[in-house]
């Protein structure tokens, strides 16, 4: 389960309201080609990405096991969230229509604070996709959103993530537990970025 950064912003009550009105009805094109908000219609797709362990295995929070009544779940849960300004989940289509890739925007408005995490299809890691999307997704949360700091986690081990995480500029933290689902501990690396340093 996702926790708000380390660092705490003060925040004006019209600057929660706002961010909360951006994630309820957020500008997609900025984002890239192909994305689009997370509906039943992708539940299939989304089992078959995450179903690929050189996909999910890295990322702690998503809803195991995979099967569709998990994966439905996950995309119900985030609709009720995004309704409540607080998440959003995207998934980029190719140009087959079939997902590439995920990303799971996490918001706290009343702290003015975001995370994001997700994963690209085997066949486009390695391709310099990754980079460019999260640099793209960076952006689009400052001024889209508009969000003044955003928190990210990768598993200890998670060189890839780490790499892409401190390329954008973000500072490390130290470490900190990561709660899964099921409630275990995992310890992760941890980054901040405010909006004032990207």
């Amino acid at each position: 389960m996702s926790a708000p950064p380390s660092t705490i912003l003060s925040v004006l009550p019209e600057e929660a309201e706002a961010i909360r009105g951006a994630v309820r009805a957020p500008d997609l094109a900025a984002l890239g080609r192909g994305q689009v908000i997370a509906g039943p219609e992708h539940v299939a797709g989304l089992l078959a990405l995450l179903s690929d362990p050189a996909v999910s295995d890295p990322i702690y929070d998503l809803p195991r096991p995979f099967t569709i009544e998990s994966i439905s779940q996950w995309v119900a849960e985030a609709r009720r969230k995004q309704a409540d300004g607080e998440a959003i989940l995207t998934v980029a289509l190719d140009d087959n229509g079939e997902i590439a890739s995920y990303s799971y925007f996490t918001i706290w408005p009343e702290r003015s604070a975001a995370e994001l995490a997700g994963a690209i299809r085997a066949d486009r890691q390695q391709s310099g996709n990754g980079r460019s999307g999260a640099a793209r997704s960076f952006q689009w949360m400052f001024e889209r959103l508009g969000v003044r700091l955003i928190g990210l986690t990768a598993a200890l081990d998670n060189d890839r993530s780490a790499r892409v995480i401190e390329a954008a500029g973000f500072v490390a933290k130290g470490v900190r537990d990561s709660v899964r689902p099921d409630g275990t501990i995992r310890q992760s690396r941890y980054w901040e970025l405010l909006r004032d340093s990207a």
